[in-house]
């Protein structure tokens, strides 16, 4: 099993934004969920438009099963906003092109987000370590950087150690490489 690393410069994060914009505006926005919520990825793919057009976004976790509220920040609502226009409220936001056996349009597949999340990194340069919860590592690396808190950041991924958050972000890695860096001998 590889383990996936998060995106931990700003400029690499806009080079995916503009790349997965210019492409497709569903693949967009669910990159935008993941970055700016820290939501998984099978929550996220299971959002319909009326989920997300308040303020906030309110779900049950699929693998938690815990009930968790996220506040959509402005620049995920100016993502989410145009995107949503005009669409069917009960409808999946990250909706397939596809039909299921009952004819109906379902929300795109776990290997579908992954091979898009994966192409707009292979396409910025970031090739190693990449996958779906990179978005979700994202949120919680710029989210430490930002704020310093650890503990706030368990919180909002329900972790129940604040050194499982601390290694699940990378920042393990970071300082451990660091020290390897550093010593030269």
């Amino acid at each position: 099993m590889e383990f996936v690393q998060p995106i931990r410069d700003k400029e690499t994060i806009e080079e995916m934004k503009a790349f997965l914009k210019e492409k497709n505006e569903r693949d967009y926005v669910m990159f935008m969920i993941g970055i700016n919520t820290g939501l998984r990825i099978g929550d996220i793919l299971r959002l319909k438009v009326k989920d997300v057009s308040g303020e906030e976004i309110k779900i049950v976790e699929g693998k938690t099963d815990k009930k968790k509220i996220v506040p959509i920040n402005k620049s995920l609502r100016s993502a989410i906003k145009p995107f949503i226009k005009g669409k069917d409220p009960d409808e999946y936001l990250i909706l397939s092109r596809q039909k299921n056996s009952k004819g109906k349009r379902t929300h795109i597949d776990r290997s579908t987000a992954y091979r898009i999340i994966k192409e707009a990194a292979v396409s910025c340069g970031f090739t190693k370590n990449c996958g779906t919860h990179t978005m979700r590592k994202t949120f919680g690396y710029m989210h430490y950087k930002a704020h310093g808190n650890i503990a706030a950041l368990q919180k909002i991924f329900n972790h129940d150690k604040e050194l499982t958050t601390y290694i699940y972000i990378g920042l393990e890695k970071d300082y451990l490489d660091k020290t390897i860096m550093d010593l030269n001998l």
